[in-house]
């Protein structure tokens, strides 16, 4: 039963059993497009919840990622929904709950991917939900009227509502751990500040993500300023809702692409960096500090990067004047900060080395930082290299997630995994999130800002390194 009325899900052969497509707020269309989440309708008798629900519009992933990601698109308006599993589908039971935000730069992704089943989760004593929210210009275009950051908003809600009925489903709603990768994890950084969200989380685990991707409103009207220019249409919420979705969901990626063509930061401001034009608008995320109220393990993958370089070829392309300048557009003197990554990496060609400074620069730096503003945070670095492409793919940027899940045979995760993912470090990278989840503590000494202590999952060398490539971190010291 839940507040809106009552759902009837499935039973597994083990026992999990499964709740899909619940609507958590309104359909976010007709009056509502544009605007903050409503409360979902109540429904008399039993709601069906064996199947997934409508989710949010979005355009497709440019090749090649449509292949090595696909995506679930199912049709429909009522796209602001969840899923549980849970092994014990009744009061009482007060079972920790993990909550899942999906990555796709803010553009892609939804929770009904098999990739983002929670039996693995369920089976090992948790509550779990995902949840679908609001992407591209639907939740993140900034436009004068209507509330910035709308899939924010749409997440916030989930919690709400997760707050509000998760004990139905066996969960203990004041042991709620919030996760997310990538975009998820972005948004994780987001609300880490908010007060709004205050209080409906406990506990964090960022992957591949941190508190440090965001547009500053200047940066986001030219980015509404262009899109309309491209519809042909003024900025302002009444005009881009008239724009059919056939046409607004192309032209979205049109202008990413147009961004990763040239990046400018005087065209696209903080978007030019990263070719991200839906990201949430503020003047800059907050590090939470010491009184944020909420447990966190944090951490990034050691080869993000080769994710977006080695299936589009660019790894070998990449010239050493495009090394240079990537290093000065991100702060660094180029002179200096170029010897200590090859030093480290002694013949590896310039693309490896954008590889390896653009994963610092993205995703390692944030996550250390964001580690360092809460005291007894937990750090990781995941660094089980796939043997897709040939073994060139590394442990790139969602190389994770089969493990976390725990679910290497899924089809979804081969494209990324290879032919012979680890079980072993699956076990050991689910089990952990699961502990965090249930205890507070994953299994390793908390991160120490002296000797950045680092839990590494990988087959060579499992176990806690202190102060991992230090050199390297040495020279991010200075750039924000």
């Amino acid at each position: 039963m839940t507040r809106q009325g009552s759902v009837r899900g499935t039973i597994s052969s083990d026992g999990i059993a499964s709740f899909l497509g619940i609507p958590y707020a309104a359909p976010p269309f007709g009056p509502l497009r544009f605007g903050p989440p409503a409360p979902p309708r109540a429904w008399t008798g039993t709601r069906d919840a064996t199947a997934h629900g409508p989710t949010p519009p979005k355009a497709p992933y440019a090749p090649p990622f449509d292949t090595l990601i696909p995506e679930t698109t199912i049709p429909g308006e009522d796209c602001l929904n969840l899923n549980v599993w849970t092994p014990s589908p009744g009061p009482g039971a007060r079972l920790p709950v993990m909550v899942w935000l999906h990555g796709g730069a803010f553009t892609n992704g939804s929770a009904a991917s098999s990739a983002y089943d929670g039996s693995a989760f369920a089976r090992d004593g948790v509550v779990f939900v995902s949840l679908n929210y609001r992407l591209g210009a639907e939740g993140f275009l900034h436009l004068d009227g209507v509330p910035d950051n709308r899939g924010l908003l749409d997440q916030t809600a989930a919690l709400e509502w997760v707050r509000d009925n998760i004990a139905s489903f066996g969960g203990d709603p004041d042991r709620v751990t919030l996760f997310g990768e990538s975009a998820g994890a972005m948004s994780i950084g987001v609300l880490l500040g908010d007060a709004r969200a205050r209080g409906l989380f406990h506990r964090a685990i960022l992957q591949s993500g941190a508190a440090h991707h965001f547009l500053r409103p200047a940066s986001a009207r030219r980015i509404t300023a262009r899109l309309a220019a491209k519809l042909d249409v003024a900025p302002t919420p009444g005009a881009f809702a008239a724009v059919p979705l056939d046409r607004l969901l192309p032209a979205q990626a049109e202008l990413r692409a147009e961004i990763g063509a040239r990046p400018d930061p005087a065209m696209w401001g903080e978007a030019a960096l990263n070719a991200m034009p839906f990201e949430p608008v503020t003047d800059g995320p907050v590090l939470p500090g010491p009184d944020c109220g909420v447990d966190l393990l944090v951490g990034s993958n050691r080869e993000e990067y080769r994710l977006f370089l080695v299936p589009t070829q660019r790894l070998h392309l990449l010239s050493e004047d495009r090394l240079r300048a990537a290093a000065e557009a991100y702060g660094l003197d180029p002179d200096k900060a170029l010897p200590v990554y090859r030093d480290a990496r002694p013949g590896a060609s310039p693309g490896e080395l954008f590889d390896a400074m653009v994963t610092d620069w993205f995703f390692r730096i944030p996550a250390v930082r964001l580690a360092e503003s809460v005291p007894g945070s937990y750090v990781y670095e995941f660094a089980r290299r796939s043997s897709a492409f040939g073994g060139r793919l590394g442990a790139c940027h969602a190389g994770e997630l089969a493990y976390v899940f725990d679910r290497l045979g899924d089809p979804v995760y081969a494209p990324l995994t290879g032919e012979d993912p680890s079980q072993p470090v699956a076990d050991a990278m689910h089990g952990a999130w699961v502990a965090f989840a249930t205890t507070g503590d994953p299994g390793w000494p908390a991160y120490d800002p002296r000797k950045r202590t680092t839990r590494v999952f990988d087959d060579a060398a499992p176990g806690t390194v202190d102060d991992p490539r230090g050199a390297e971190r040495a020279l991010w010291e200075s750039v924000r």
